[in-house]
C-alpha cells in the first residue's frame, strides 16, 4: 500500500512527547492549502472529549432553552444543499453545527426515530459535506441510524416532519429518496463492503472520485466489516473508513438497568487505544522532504498517527491493510477538517482508515445521560426528555417472550438465551438480569450466535436465539446458507429461534420487515416451525419449543403489544402438541384458517361476515410445519371455500397448505382455496396500519374475498 502521499514531520516521532514549536503561524502552498480561516494546527493532547462535562450546543445549552416550535437557525436557514457550505468559515462550520443539532433535537421530537446516534455525528457530517462534494464523492452511512443531519444538509430539511411516517421520508439512507444517499441501509455493517464495491468500480471506469464509508455504532462487531477490511487491503483502491467510535451498539443493549457496553475483543482493543498518549514511529527525514511551510499541516494529521501497536509495531487495521489515523476528536471542527482535506489530497495510498471519537446523543443531556433510552425515541418533549409512549394495557410480545422464557429457566437450568447485540430490543436483559450467566451477548453476528448455540445444544444445553425476523436473514444466509441449513438444520440440533418482529413493522419500513422467515425456515427438512396468535399463545410455545429436544424449532411473533386475553399462571406456559392446531370458531360455508398475528385479523372478518349473515370457521393453525393435517382436512371437506391468511411472504404457510391439500386430492373437487399473503414487493414505511391496509390484509379485506368466492356483494366492506 503506498502511503509516501501523507507527510509527517520528524519532531512529532520521538517517544518524549508533543513540542510547541509547530504552532507558529505559516502559510501553506497553494497545492495543498486550508481554508483561511483554519486555525494554527497546533499539537496537543487530545483530552477534551474524556474530560467533557455533558452539556447541550450553545443555541440550547447557554440560553437554556428547548423549543416547543422550530428553534432559530439563521445560518442553517441558508443551506439547502451541501454546495451552499463551501465558503463558510471555521467559526460558522461551528455555528451551523449548533443549529443542525437544535433542529435534528426538534424534528426528532415530533416524528419520534433514532436520536442518540445523529446528535453524535453532528460536527462529522458537516466536516464531510464541507471537503467532499456529494453525489460525486460517495458517503455512505452504515446502518443509517446517523443519517438525520446528512438528510438536513442534502435538499430535504423540509420534509423532515414526515420522517418515517406513510409516503414521508425514510429513518435510514435510501437510492430511491435523493441522490445523495448512495447506499441504502437500515442493516448494519455492509457500508465498508458496498464501499469498496464502489471504489473498485470508479477504478474500472477511469473515475476520480472519493469514496467514505462511515462505519460504528456498534456495526464493527459484526464479521462482515473486517471481510470487507481484509478484502480493501488486498485490492488497495483508494477509499476512506470513517470508524465512528461512540461506544456504543446499534440498538439498545438494555433498557431496564442502563446501557451495556459493547462486546469483543475490539471493542477493549478500541478503549484502550482511546486512551493511549504514545505517539506511533514515523518515519525520519519526511519533513526535509516537505520544508518547512508543511510543517503546521502535517501535523495536524500526526497529531492523530498514534498507534493500537501490535508486537510488529502496526496497528489491526494496518494488519489488513489499511493505513490508520487516530483516533480523532469528532466534536472538534477544526481537527476534522484538517484531517480529512489532507486524506483527501493525498492520492494512491490505497484505503485509510480514521478513527472518530463521539459521543451519543451528544448536546443533549438527556440523551447524553441515557444513550441506551435515547438510541431510538418515541414522540418527546425537548424540554424534560419525558417520551410519550403509549398507554396500552398490555405489554409487548417481546416482554412477554422474555418474561416466558425466564419462566422456564427458572425450573429448567438448561435453559440459555443468546442475542446479537439485542438484549434491549428482544427483551432478554430481563433474562440477564434473573441469569447473568445464562445470556449472551455475541455482538452484531448472527451468524455467530447460530453456530454459537449449536454448540451450547451440543453439550446438552437449550439454547434460545432471540433475532428479529429480518436479520435472521443475516444469518441464514451466511456462506450460502451455511449456518442454519448445515450447522443447525442438518445436525437436527435443538436450537430454539426466537424470531421477534415478524411481518410488517411500521416507521422501520421494508429493511426492518420480517416478511420472509416462514418461507426461508419452514422449508427445511427438520425444522419445527410454529407462530402464536396471542400473548398467552406465546407462553404456550415458549414452553413447546422448550419441550422439542430431537430437532430445531422456531417460532414468529409480532411487534406491538398483546391483544389483552388471560396469561397463564404464573406465566408458566403448556406445550402443545407438535403440529396441532385449533378451532376457533365454527361456522360453515367459509373457513378462514390464519397463522400466527392473522388470526385475529380473521376473528376480525368475521364478525363482519356475521353482521351480512355468513357463519364462517376461523381456525388458528399454530403449526405451518408440521402442518395439521387433520384440521386442514375437515376444513377443506365441510367448507365451499378455504381461505389462508399470514402476515407473511409468498411461498409461507399458504403454500405448505395448498401442497398438502393438492397431493390429498382435496384441490379436484369443489373446494375454492385462496391464499392471503403479503404482496410480491416491498411496502414502505409507514403507520402499522397503513401498511396492512396496502398489502390487503385487514380484516375488511378478508371478510370481502370471502364474499366474493361465494357470489355476495361485497362494495360495503371497502
Amino acid at each position: 500500500m503506498a502511503l509516501s502521499a501523507f507527510a509527517f514531520p520528524s519532531y512529532i516521532t520521538t517517544k518524549g512527547g508533543l513540542t510547541d514549536s509547530c504552532c507558529k503561524s505559516s502559510s501553506l502552498s497553494s497545492s495543498r492549502s486550508f481554508s483561511a480561516d483554519l486555525p494554527s494546527p497546533c499539537l496537543r493532547p487530545n483530552t477534551s472529549h474524556s474530560n467533557r462535562k455533558a452539556k447541550v450546543n450553545a443555541s440550547l445549552a447557554e440560553k437554556g432553552e428547548y423549543y416547543s416550535n422550530r428553534p432559530p437557525t439563521p445560518l442553517l436557514d441558508t443551506i439547502n444543499y451541501p454546495i451552499h457550505m463551501k465558503n463558510l468559515s471555521i467559526k460558522e462550520l461551528k455555528q451551523l453545527s449548533d443549529e443542525l443539532r437544535s433542529d435534528v433535537i426538534f424534528n426528532v421530537s415530533k416524528t419520534g426515530g433514532h436520536l442518540g446516534s445523529s446528535l453524535g455525528v453532528v460536527e462529522l457530517t458537516v466536516a464531510l459535506h464541507y471537503i467532499f462534494n456529494t453525489p460525486q464523492d460517495k458517503i455512505l452511512w452504515d446502518v443509517g441510524h446517523q443519517s438525520y443531519p446528512h438528510k438536513i444538509l442534502t435538499g430535504r430539511r423540509d420534509k423532515m416532519p414526515t420522517m418515517r411516517q406513510t409516503n414521508g421520508l425514510s429513518g435510514f439512507t435510501k437510492r430511491g429518496e435523493s441522490e445523495h444517499d448512495c447506499f441504502g441501509t437500515g442493516h448494519s455493517s455492509t457500508t465498508i463492503s458496498a464501499g469498496l464495491g464502489m471504489a473498485v468500480g470508479r477504478d474500472l471506469k477511469g473515475k476520480n472520485n472519493n469514496v467514505v464509508a462511515v462505519i460504528g455504532d456498534g456495526a464493527m462487531t459484526a464479521g462482515q466489516a473486517y471481510e470487507a477490511m481484509n478484502n480493501a487491503g488486498y485490492l488497495d483502491s483508494d477509499m476512506i473508513v470513517i470508524l465512528n467510535d461512540n461506544k456504543q451498539v446499534s440498538l439498545p443493549t438494555a433498557t431496564l438497568d442502563g446501557p451495556s457496553p459493547p462486546v469483543g475483543a475490539l471493542s477493549s482493543a478500541l478503549s484502550r487505544l482511546q486512551s493511549n498518549p504514545a505517539l506511533r514511529e514515523l518515519r525520519e527525514g519526511v519533513t526535509k522532504q516537505i520544508g518547512g511551510p508543511m510543517h503546521q499541516l502535517a501535523a495536524k494529521v500526526d497529531e492523530y498517527a498514534r498507534g493500537m501497536i501490535s508486537g510488529t509495531g502496526s496497528t489491526l487495521f494496518e494488519e489488513l491493510g489499511l493505513y490508520y489515523i487516530g483516533p480523532v476528536d469528532g466534536h472538534n471542527i477544526d481537527d476534522l477538517v484538517a484531517i480529512l482535506k489532507e486524506v483527501k489530497s493525498a492520492r494512491t495510498t490505497g484505503p485509510v482508515l480514521i478513527h472518530v471519537i463521539t459521543e451519543k446523543g451528544r448536546g443533549y443531556p438527556y440523551a447524553e445521560r441515557a444513550d441506551d433510552k435515547y438510541h431510538g425515541v418515541v414522540k418527546f418533549d425537548p424540554a424534560t426528555g419525558k417520551q410519550f409512549k403509549s398507554t396500552n394495557k398490555t405489554q409487548s410480545y417481546t416482554t412477554y417472550f422474555a418474561e416466558a422464557l425466564v419462566a422456564e429457566a427458572e425450573g429448567d437450568k438448561d435453559v440459555v438465551a443468546i442475542h446479537a447485540a439485542m438484549g434491549g430490543g428482544t427483551g432478554l436483559n430481563l433474562f440477564q438480569r434473573r441469569f447473568p450467566t445464562r445470556c449472551f451477548d455475541v455482538g452484531i453476528a448472527e451468524q455467530h450466535a447460530v453456530t454459537f448455540a449449536a454448540g451450547l445444544a451440543c453439550e446438552g444445553l437449550k439454547p434460545f436465539c432471540a433475532i428479529y425476523s429480518s436479520f435472521m436473514q443475516r444469518a441464514y444466509d451466511q456462506a450460502k446458507y451455511g449456518v442454519v441449513v448445515h450447522d443447525v438444520d442438518l445436525q437436527k440440533l435443538p436450537v430454539r429461534f426466537a424470531m421477534d418482529r415478524a411481518g410488517l413493522v411500521g416507521a422501520d419500513g421494508p429493511t426492518h420487515c420480517g416478511a420472509f422467515d416462514v418461507t426461508f425456515m419452514a422449508c427445511l427438512p427438520n425444522m419445527i416451525v410454529m407462530a402464536p396468535s396471542d400473548e398467552a399463545e406465546l407462553f404456550n410455545i415458549v414452553a413447546t419449543a422448550a419441550a422439542i429436544d430431537d430437532r430445531p424449532s422456531c417460532f414468529r411473533y409480532p411487534r406491538g403489544n398483546g391483544v389483552g386475553v388471560a396469561l397463564p399462571p404464573g406465566n408458566k406456559g403448556v406445550p402443545f402438541e407438535v403440529g396441532k392446531g385449533r378451532i376457533l370458531k365454527e361456522g360453515e360455508r367459509v373457513a378462514l384458517l390464519g397463522y400466527g398475528s392473522a388470526v385475529q385479523s380473521c376473528l376480525g372478518a368475521a364478525v363482519m361476515l356475521q353482521e351480512r349473515g355468513l357463519n364462517a370457521t376461523v381456525a388458528d393453525a399454530r403449526f405451518c410445519k408440521p402442518l395439521d393435517r387433520a384440521l386442514i382436512r375437515n376444513l377443506a371437506k365441510s367448507h365451499e371455500v378455504l381461505i389462508t391468511v399470514e402476515e407473511g411472504s409468498i411461498g409461507g404457510f399458504g403454500s405448505h397448505v395448498v401442497q398438502f391439500l393438492a397431493l390429498d386430492g382435496l384441490l379436484d373437487g369443489k373446494l375454492k382455496w385462496r391464499p392471503m399473503v403479503l404482496p410480491d414487493r416491498y411496502i414502505d414505511h409507514g403507520s402499522s396500519a397503513d401498511q396492512i391496509a396496502e398489502a390487503g390484509l385487514m380484516p375488511s379485506h378478508i371478510a370481502a374475498t370471502a364474499l366474493n368466492l361465494i357470489g355476495a356483494p361485497r362494495e360495503a366492506l371497502y
